[in-house]
């Protein structure tokens, strides 16, 4: 009787090359211009407070380890909104991919990338985020940013009814 192992070791190399493609951790999202009545100034301002790098992959990462905003971000994007905004309606948040670094929200609200706001009627903290597109029924959830998340005060497990507003 005669074993071979090439078969355990071919699995084994094809199962670990399958999560080296190029992307399979962290998506970047696209530097395309956001969609608003801002001038160019106040896009650029607010770009400046939503957008941040992505975090290092680690094995076990903490929250405040996956958190790269800035503390400057963080106070930027807890500011009131200084132009009128048009509330685009309440969604369900949970917790997006926490290795997308920034203040984002994908949520069904929106056809088109942009900036906003999003609000805890609850608590009324509010947090500017990137608004971002996702498939879906305008009824669905949203995935919200942990940094966003963390700026609500909003526990990471929990499934909290938000308002989204564009700027």
């Amino acid at each position: 009787m005669r074993i071979t192992t090439a078969i355990p070791t071919l699995i084994l190399t094809g199962g670990l090359l399958a999560g080296c493609t190029p992307g399979a951790m962290t998506v970047s999202r696209p530097a395309e211009a956001p969609a608003t009545q801002m001038t160019a100034e106040q896009v650029a301002a607010a770009t400046a407070v939503t957008r941040a790098p992505a975090p290092r992959p680690a094995a076990r990462a903490t929250a405040a380890q996956l958190d790269t905003t800035t503390p400057e971000q963080r106070a930027a994007a807890a500011r009131p909104a200084e132009a009128a905004e048009t509330r685009l309606g309440t969604t369900i948040a949970s917790l997006g991919n926490p290795s997308e670094g920034g203040f984002w929200i994908k949520t069904p609200l929106v056809k088109e990338r942009g900036l906003g706001r999003i609000v805890d009627p609850s608590t009324g903290k509010s947090a500017k985020v990137d608004l971002i597109p996702l498939d879906g029924p305008e009824s669905g959830g949203s995935q919200v940013s942990l940094p966003a998340l963390q700026l609500l005060g909003v526990s990471l497990t929990d499934l909290p009814s938000i308002e989204v507003y564009r700027s």
